[in-house]
């Protein structure tokens, strides 16, 4: 590798060889291996349609003009695998007008036009199917869904405020399915006690509460505030389909026993626990987190987004602002979309579930820790992380085939922005992954798309960009890291095994931070690298 004598303005300069991690780009785990010429590589993108919301006439009682209203139909190139895999059913949100029963709460006075609707006091009780058209408000009052096994209820919140000083203002004890519609242009809120009277085994402990599938939808917004534990709580399935929704809770902002499902719709969760979750470890096919479409905003105290078995992004928006582990489950698949994580600790983590192991791969970059049952796979989409801890951090497998990945990593040596007990393989997609060099993980051996790993002398100041550029001065990637840097791995299509490139600092850029467009303009050179010379520093191990 040829060094050059010069520095760049920021004073970053490179070591003098591979074994002391110089810039250096190699092939997987510790040493080279057998490797696919990047330009033959077929990049491999899946990307999922968005759910999208139609929203019908407008639903109130005296409608006499439409016989039904669509309330909100998701339309998904996966909308087959929507209901086969949860109990979401189209139908479900579709009604007569006519045969809504009128609700109007008000403290001491509520009244209601149907014997499905008992009213105690402030406490009103929905016993049978249908539809029932909620408006009002109760200033410490409950309303509670206790209905046949086989009952769909739908409670179409339109103008409601209902606060409890007991307990959960919002229950559902017995249903086949709630939905929960959310009407058009409506305001609602939902307010639970700083304490609660019952708290038992099976008793209430969010805001809105279901032991029954639950669904939220409609193009009106919701506010629910947990302000003893939870905010919404499905001790069965959950669907998010729509709705404009904000959730405030001192523990854990949405959570799902069976699975959530976010088909769209805008929800923005504050949570000083973690911020949405599916906890189901036990059943087979259940524990699952998918986003179908919609907009995820997570603010959380502990994990951002989490699932006991599989987390999916198919499409849509999922940002993480805030959290001690970003996203955390068994498995971890982005296929489309757009997912960005902020943490304290890890970034994107696959870990939990199965404890079986198998022998690692190239790429033993977690150090000591033998490859378990865990995944990360990113065929398309965009992932961005910023973190403290291990960036995309496995602990037994990881793969990229498609879409684009950044990692922005830990600054600290005992952490890496790459960290994968199995092997990382990459075979598509464009991946920029800087962080500290003291536990460097490259893609294995099997990897068919090529890269370059660049380990610096002294670190990189934020806001510095990176470019590469071909023999002929084509500039085939540019890079700005959001914080400080110590080594960098970046791979893309543009880059071919065993071509020698050239690295350079500054120039101009097409953006401020991430994976960007440059030139060479005003740039200071800092040396070559070799396409598929990779080295790896092994590290404690991950978790």
């Amino acid at each position: 590798m040829r060094i050059f004598s010069r520095t760049s303005p920021h004073n970053v300069a490179l070591k003098t060889s591979v074994a002391a991690l110089a810039l250096a780009l190699s092939l997987a785990g510790c040493s080279s291996g057998t490797t696919t010429n990047a330009s033959t590589t077929t990049q491999s993108t899946t990307t999922t349609e968005a759910a999208s919301e139609a929203t019908a006439t407008d639903n109130t009682a005296t409608d006499t003009e439409s016989d039904t209203t669509d309330a909100t139909a998701v339309v998904a190139a996966d909308a087959t695998a929507i209901t086969e895999d949860s109990h979401y059913d189209a139908d479900d949100l579709t009604w007569d007008p006519a045969e809504e029963v009128g609700v109007t709460l008000a403290d001491g006075a509520t009244s209601a036009g149907s014997d499905g609707v008992t009213v105690d006091g402030d406490t009103i009780t929905i016993t049978s199917a249908g539809s029932y058209r909620l408006s009002g408000n109760l200033t410490n009052g409950q309303v509670v869904v206790a209905a046949g096994e086989e009952d769909v209820v739908r409670i179409i919140l339109d103008g409601v405020e209902i606060t409890s000083s007991t307990g959960s203002p919002f229950v559902v004890t017995s249903a086949n399915e709630a939905l929960v519609y959310l009407d058009n242009g409506s305001t609602n809120i939902l307010t639970d006690a700083e304490s609660y009277e019952d708290t038992g085994t099976d008793a209430p402990n969010a805001a809105l509460y279901s032991m029954a599938d639950l669904t939220i939808a409609g193009a009106g917004a919701l506010t629910v505030n947990g302000n003893t534990n939870n905010g919404i709580v499905s001790k069965d399935g959950l669907v998010l389909a729509a709705g404009d929704v904000t959730v405030e809770a001192v523990d854990d902002g949405i959570e799902g026993k069976d699975y959530i499902a976010l088909l769209g719709g805008a929800y923005a969760v504050t949570a000083g626990g973690d911020g949405v979750k599916a906890t189901n470890e036990d059943e087979d096919g259940r524990g699952w987190f998918t986003v179908y479409g919609g907009e995820l905003v997570v603010s959380s105290g502990d994990d951002g987004v989490k699932a006991a078995t599989t987390l999916t992004v198919n499409a849509g928006t999922v940002k993480v602002t805030d959290s001690v582990e970003g996203a955390e489950a068994q498995h971890i698949t982005v296929n489309g979309g757009a997912v960005y994580v902020t943490s304290s600790d890890d970034g994107v983590n696959a870990s939990g579930g199965s404890s079986g192991t198998t022998s690692g791969g190239g790429g033993m970059g977690g150090g000591s820790m033998a490859a378990g049952d865990y995944t990360v796979s990113v065929t398309g989409g965009t992932l961005t992380i910023d973190s403290e801890g291990d960036g995309l951090d496995s602990n037994g497998d990881a793969s990229i085939t498609g879409g684009t990945v950044v990692v922005n990593g830990p600054t600290g040596q005992g952490n890496g922005a790459l960290d994968v007990n199995g092997e990382l393989t990459v075979d598509g997609g464009t991946v920029a992954a800087a962080g500290s060099a003291g536990m460097a993980v490259a893609p294995g051996s099997s990897s068919t798309q090529s890269g370059v790993q660049l380990t610096f002398a002294s670190t990189v100041p934020a806001g510095t960009a990176i470019q590469i550029a071909s023999a002929d001065g084509t500039v085939v990637g540019s890079f700005v890291a959001s914080k400080d840097m110590a080594s960098l791995v970046f791979s893309s299509a543009a880059i071919t095994e065993g071509e020698t490139y050239t690295v350079y600092t500054g120039g101009t850029t097409a953006a401020t931070e991430g994976i960007t467009e440059g030139t060479l303009d005003g740039a200071e050179e800092l040396g070559t690298v070799t396409a598929g010379e990779y080295t790896t520093s092994e590290g404690p191990g991950g978790r």
